[in-house]
């Protein structure tokens, strides 16, 4: 194939994003001069270099918006739930079972990984860390454990995956011009590995540091998550904690039975079916805006169409605020698929695949290798995740693995490595400028600290998921 100067240019802001990536700068800027200079040499107009850059980020805009729907609904939520105190409710009785520091340390792991895959972490960890982290650190976990429990359980494990909400593999899936459900399965299965990896390595790492009920040092833990305030939304009438008790038991019952559904539909078909991608998460999110619908009514019927109108717009702002950045990267890396090139460019027949076209050209120079394929995106996913995102590296790792396609390894596998490296790195594991300060400010301990507790099983999970994914799965 002949590359054109627009594939150079498109090589080389590539770089310059991964470059910015690794000094930890937003590539937003470069993004969005790429698309317009490449825009303006491959048309040989300055006119199409304006109108592509807003196409390419409408065309962005359009493919992910269900992606902000799912995010703004669930977090809507989870607001209302906290209104009535049902969000308290529901994990109460969980700290009974932390007998002691060891079952502490699974407790908080398994609630967090529940929760964090339905609400996500970010929203979710104010709650666990207020509610369970105390009642964990009583029972003799450290909070630093704590705090391991809690970033690998959800800022890895289920964000990694997002199977239920399914922001991540979407954006993979699309960059790579594959199926949502191909790609959300695999991810699933390599986070429950890297997850489980990454938990065996931690707990015995640091089994030797939980004290028994009585240590002298649990009282200072305690005293540094003193500044963590539980939820204040206490029921302030009998009415309102009659529906606490009750949204406590509906949603929980609820949001499992959405999951068994989608699940035995998958299994009873023995194929895929449509609760695996976009229809997935519209089942999902309608049940979530039902199940609004009704607590917001239940906490303040004469106010309930403000009230819902505030939880919606604060579920918005979220959205964009995590997942606004996305889209002129989106938009760029879009531009280098032939899928959506021909819409951002006005192109009807023949568009160009400049990020397809690239990687093609060097095949002859490289060995045929899986391993170096999966450990490439790999090690590109972990680069992008160091802007402490996680989700703005995925339109880069999901293309590059529809450019790696090949016999040895299929593109679905590579995409989901890449979600891998990404998330589990800036989605709040072993990035200390991400989401893991929240963890780390809730749990009264250095953000550092928990860094460097982090590395090593999250990198031993990383690497042996990749390897399986390559000689295995």
């Amino acid at each position: 194939m002949e590359l054109t100067i627009s594939h150079w240019l498109y090589g080389l802001f590539t770089l310059i994003i991964i470059l910015t990536m690794i000094f930890k700068r937003g590539v937003v800027l470069p993004t969005l001069l790429g698309t317009f200079v490449i825009a303006w040499v491959y048309n040989g107009s300055l006119i199409d270099g304006f109108t592509s850059i807003f196409n390419a980020n409408l065309v962005a805009a359009k493919e992910l918006f269900s992606i902000f729907l799912i995010i703004t609904f669930m977090l809507a939520l989870l607001h209302s739930l906290r209104d009535l105190g049902a969000d308290r409710r529901m994990i109460q009785p969980i700290q009974k079972m932390m007998v002691n520091g060891h079952v502490s340390f699974f407790v908080l792991i398994a609630v967090t990984y529940v929760i964090s895959l339905f609400f996500w972490p970010t929203p979710a960890v104010p709650l666990i860390c207020a509610l369970l982290v105390p009642a964990a650190v009583r029972a003799g976990l450290p909070a630093i454990t704590a705090a391991v429990a809690v970033a690998i359980a959800g800022q890895g494990m289920a964000l990694s995956s997002d199977y239920i909400v399914q922001v991540a593999p979407s954006l993979s899936a699309k960059s790579a011009g594959i199926e949502v459900g191909v790609v959300a399965d695999q991810a699933l299965l390599l986070s429950l590995i890297t997850g489980g990896i990454a938990i065996a390595a931690a707990y015995l790492l640091y089994r030797k540091s939980i004290r028994s009920k009585d240590s002298e040092l649990i009282q200072q833990d305690l005293e540094a998550l003193e500044t963590v305030s539980e939820s204040k939304n206490e029921a302030k009438s009998a009415h309102l904690t009659i529906w606490s008790k009750l949204f406590s038991i509906i949603v929980p019952i609820a949001l499992l039975a959405v999951v068994v559904y989608m699940m035995s539909a998958k299994l009873m078909s023995g194929r895929m079916t449509g609760f695996e991608g976009g229809d997935g998460a519209a089942f999902v999110g309608g049940v979530a805006v039902i199940l609004l619908l009704l607590s917001t009514v239940a906490f303040g019927k004469q106010h309930a169409l403000d009230y819902i109108s505030n939880h919606i717009t604060d579920g918005f702002v979220f959205a964009f605020k995590a997942m606004g950045p996305v889209i002129p990267i989106a938009g760029f890396f879009f531009l280098g698929s032939s899928d959506f090139s021909g819409s951002i460019l006005g192109i009807d027949e023949n568009p160009p695949a400049f990020l397809f076209d690239l990687v093609q050209s060097t095949q002859e120079f490289l060995p045929q290798s899986a391993l170096l394929a999966a450990l490439s995106v790999l090690i590109i996913g972990i680069i992008t995740g160091l802007d402490g995102s996680g989700f703005s590296g995925l339109p880069l790792t999901g293309a590059l693995a529809a450019s790696l396609d090949s016999s040895a390894i299929d593109s679905s596998t590579l995409a989901a490595i890449g979600q891998m490296g990404s998330i589990w790195t800036g989605g709040g594991t072993i990035v200390a400028w991400s989401s893991l300060i929240a963890i780390a400010g809730f749990c009264g301990v250095s953000v550092m600290d928990l860094v460097r507790k982090n590395f090593v099983p999250v990198m031993l999970g990383l690497v042996i998921s990749t390897l399986l994914a390559v000689f295995i799965l």
